[in-house]
């Protein structure tokens, strides 16, 4: 059951087509929705921060506060305005970092909501959804920054390659399948050859338990990597949502994702849940 959902707020002017997405997804679930603005705290930041006087300090502390604030009211006005059950707040981030905060955060969730890092960003945005997905322990649903128009979950693509990554997304995501009118259930041969017309059926056939309305479409990446393979079924067959297990590690404080899972984060063409 999805009951309690985090999503990270915008800080400033950045559209917040996030929490529009997550206020639909928790009126979906009738579930509780927190947002949570993060502030770095620049007294911990270090080097980078060695070289300003107190008076740059002082107005970038003041910066970005009014910005968390800001970001703040925007999500109280937009839960107030759909009814929802919701709160607010923001955390400092000071002897940890902002990634290490978030996944700390993120753990006491059933889901955490995530906008996609806009391409021409820094890198830093990217950095808070690996912690997340690599940290956590729980999934997240990363919504892309070109969202707009009415949110779906009416057609969803679940990846599956036998893993258990793919297995804990499958189960993350069940009440977005249980909800789904259509469910497709993709496998992805690389080695050029016809693919197992038996692979996915097991896992079809679980779900259907579960009364998921399911099918079975077993493709071949013809030399294509996966994550390009997915995108376009995915865009091809207007998919709501995606469902994949993410790879990687975490390793002294740095995040390692899988090639495949990177290029959904940063490309992807639909809202994807990953889990791991």
């Amino acid at each position: 059951m999805i009951k309690d959902i985090l999503v990270t707020l915008p800080a400033g002017d950045t559209p917040s087509f996030a929490v529009d997405y997550a206020a639909t997804v928790a009126r979906t679930f009738n579930a509780h929705l927190t947002g949570i603005a993060f502030v770095q705290d620049v007294a911990s930041s270090g080097a980078l921060f060695d070289w300003a006087p107190t008076i740059v300090l002082d107005d970038y502390r003041r910066e970005v506060e009014a910005a968390a604030e800001a970001a703040k009211a925007r999500f109280e006005e937009t839960c107030q305005r759909e009814g929802l059950s919701a709160e607010s707040m923001i955390l400092n981030a000071g002897a940890v970092s902002l990634p290490e905060l978030l996944a700390r955060a993120a753990r006491r969730f059933d889901l955490t909501i995530l906008p996609q890092a806009d391409p021409e960003d820094e890198r830093s945005e990217e950095v808070m959804i690996e912690a997340a997905l690599l940290g956590s322990g729980r999934p997240i649903l990363l919504v892309p920054y070109f969202m707009e128009g009415a949110v779906k979950f009416d057609r969803v693509l679940v990846c599956w390659d036998g893993s258990h990554n793919a297995a804990r997304a499958i189960a993350d995501a069940m009440p977005f399948l249980r909800c789904a009118k259509q469910v497709e259930v993709v496998t992805v041969a690389t080695d050029g050859r016809a693919n197992d017309s038996t692979a996915g059926l097991c896992i079809a056939h679980h779900l259907a338990r579960h009364d998921v309305i399911v099918e079975v479409r077993n493709i071949v990446a013809h030399g294509q990597d996966v994550s390009l393979r997915i995108r376009s079924h995915a865009a091809q067959h207007s998919a709501d949502l995606i469902v994949m297990g993410g790879y990687g590690h975490s390793r002294l404080r740095e995040f390692v994702l899988g090639g495949a899972t990177r290029d959904i984060l940063e490309s992807t063409v639909a809202p994807t849940l990953m889990s791991r």
